[in-house]
């Protein structure tokens, strides 16, 4: 088992392996609350004798305003996984950081209790903030804390707070993310194009404060990309996808389909505008799946279209319907598109599109989608209504031969992000990280 740097392991139950990923967890609408389901469900098959995913309460979700699954859409975590929502410490008169303080409480907790873990955090800010917090303090006990760790940046790390920190001068905010990101025994961002970001701003800081962040990153960050689950979408029963399309009035090749979150960055408005312009999809419905902070202007934008009765919301997809959806639809469309608050650094969606087969995927190359689909998709470029509806008559007027050796060149490319390869390789380059750290000291 992997041993963990600057600390002894005596006295710890070695017999027992944990695996804590720390992120923001279902029913929270994102793919990397997916991504940690899959690792989780992963660590039980390599022999983990305990996989806890700590995360936040749901009420303070519900009030959050982040785009969440109807919960009793949510698939059961098997046997052995166990969710914890730390309550907060302290009350009302802790004006802000009760939650992080129960969250950080718990990971001392678990770092002290002498069972040798693995903790991964997804999202630097915070949750990397309070497994650095927390293996401060359990260090500082004097007790065994036989932990490794490993952090992964995702887009919204960079774009959110370090490259927001970066550009507003604001040097101590993006220090701390960059500080407790590089602290960890390995550090993984989800495509080259993040790693590429978290430099870019990095270099920012440097110039400005004479630091060696960017250096340091350069070095030390390796790529992993999001683990999906890719059994999930590689046994779809025709008749049960019949079925799931029948009770939402849908036919298979019958309509185009976007899933995803429903923010300006994902360019949906474009998608709508370009359906409405496509001689080809006159016949077919635009479905739209997915929650957000757009959803209301969406529905209002689609809605004074010439096309509004051939368009549909639904944002009540669960775990069970996604992969049917994608599968029976004649193209999936992800036209996302670079803001200042958000660029699309992976595409897990695109993937499990990809895994699922069905009709061809239309995107752009934004961010680090061109590693997620390779040269698999249809891609058009960003803020291009009338290329996505060319598209579109492509996608749905191509020749079924044609289509089916496109689906299949999509899923042998989508194969390499199963989460089975991934854990693995994360497990792998933790050992080496943590027996490069032990040979120096």
């Amino acid at each position: 088992m992997i041993a963990a740097s600057k600390d002894t392991t005596l006295g710890c139950r070695s017999h027992e392996r944990r695996l804590v990923i720390v992120v923001r967890a279902d029913p929270v609408i994102c793919g990397h609350s997916g991504e940690a389901r899959n690792l989780a469900e992963v660590a039980l098959e390599r022999g983990f004798t305990e996989v806890r995913i700590v995360t936040w309460p749901l009420d303070l979700l519900v009030t959050s305003g982040l785009p969440l699954k109807p919960l009793d859409g949510v698939l059961p975590y098997s046997k052995g996984i166990e969710v914890e929502r730390p309550e907060p410490v302290g009350d009302y008169k802790v004006v802000d950081g009760r939650h992080l303080a129960g969250m950080t409480g718990r990971l001392i907790e678990l770092f002290t209790d002498g069972v040798p873990t693995v903790c991964m955090s997804l999202y630097l800010s915070p949750h990397t903030l309070a497994v650095s917090e927390a293996l401060r303090v359990a260090r500082s006990t004097g007790l065994s804390v036989p932990v490794a760790t490993i952090a992964e940046a995702v887009g919204s790390d960079v774009t959110n707070v370090v490259r927001s920190c970066a550009g507003d001068g604001r040097f101590g905010g993006a220090a701390q993310v960059l500080s407790a990101y590089l602290d960890n025994d390995l550090a993984v961002a989800v495509s080259e194009y993040t790693k590429e970001l978290i430099i870019s701003s990095a270099q920012q800081i440097d110039a400005r404060h004479g630091t060696c962040f960017a250096e340091r990153c350069r070095q030390r960050v390796a790529i992993s990309y999001p683990a999906i689950n890719a059994a999930g979408y590689l046994d779809i029963k025709p008749a049960q996808t019949a079925e799931i399309l029948s009770r939402r009035g849908l036919m298979r090749d019958g309509y185009v389909l976007f899933l995803s979150r429903l923010a300006r960055a994902k360019g949906v408005d474009d998608l709508i505008t370009g359906f409405t312009a496509s001689p080809a999809c006159k016949e077919l419905q635009l479905v739209i799946a997915g929650n957000g902070p757009e959803a209301q202007y969406l529905r209002e934008f689609a809605a004074a279209t010439p096309a509004a009765n051939r368009i549909s919301f639904l944002d009540d997809v669960d775990d069970d319907e996604k992969p049917h959806l994608m599968a029976g639809c004649a193209a999936f469309v992800l036209p996302s598109k670079p803001r200042p608050e958000f660029v699309e650094t992976f595409g897990i969606a695109l993937v499990e599109k990809m895994l699922a087969g069905g009709g061809p995927v239309i995107t752009t190359n934004t961010g680090g989608i061109g590693e997620a689909v390779g040269d698999t998709a249809l891609i058009v470029p960003v803020s291009s209504p009338h290329s996505i509806a060319d598209a579109l008559d492509l996608a749905v007027t191509m020749p079924s031969d044609d289509q089916a050796t496109m689906a299949e060149r999509a899923r042998t490319h989508a194969l390499q992000f199963d989460r089975t390869n991934v854990f693995d390789r994360l497990l792998e380059r933790l050992t080496e990280a943590t027996e490069r750290e032990l040979s120096t000291i």
